[in-house]
């Protein structure tokens, strides 16, 4: 029997690992669900959510040419209409003014202060990125010349 790739099909928990679920799924195939397609939620531990025994549903993602068989159960589920996206969905909100999906402060930043809240150019960005450079450099000059003995090897 093959199964093909999209597949809903029935199967039973076999084996439990740390990295996922060996599923039978009848007439001699063997698949593996992996820990990231068990659930939404974080997955700790696979055995918190899967029994040895256990009967489940799972989508058959992908079928390898060795017979090597990947599936999911988290996929095989239907998403109410209003639930909230999975959790590695591409969050769908992007802004440029606000540094990406939020904001990224360095080190440096943390020393100098909060960041100024008005928009900047590419001329206050350019000197803020020069400036943060000139510090990271200057702090690794400086530890580089006290691990060595201020500069000079002492043979």
């Amino acid at each position: 029997m093959s199964v093909d790739v999209g597949a809903i099909v029935e199967g039973k928990v076999t084996g439990i690992t740390k990295f996922g679920a060996f599923i039978d799924l009848g007439n001699g195939m063997t698949g593996l669900c992996h820990i990231s397609e068990i659930a939404d939620s974080y997955v700790r531990e696979v055995g918190d959510h899967l029994q040895n025994g256990q009967a489940v549903t799972v989508k058959v993602i992908t079928v390898d040419p060795r017979g090597k068989v990947s599936l999911s159960i988290r996929q095989a589920v239907e998403k109410p209409a209003g639930a909230p996206e999975p959790r590695n969905a591409p969050r769908q909100e992007f802004s440029r003014e606000s540094g990406g999906y939020g904001e990224r402060r360095s080190y440096s930043d943390n020393r100098r202060g909060p960041r100024s809240s008005g928009p900047k150019g590419f001329e206050d960005l350019l000197s803020g990125f020069m400036k943060d450079s000139d510090d990271k450099l200057r702090d690794f000059k400086k530890q580089k010349s006290n691990r060595r003995g201020n500069g000079y090897n002492n043979r």
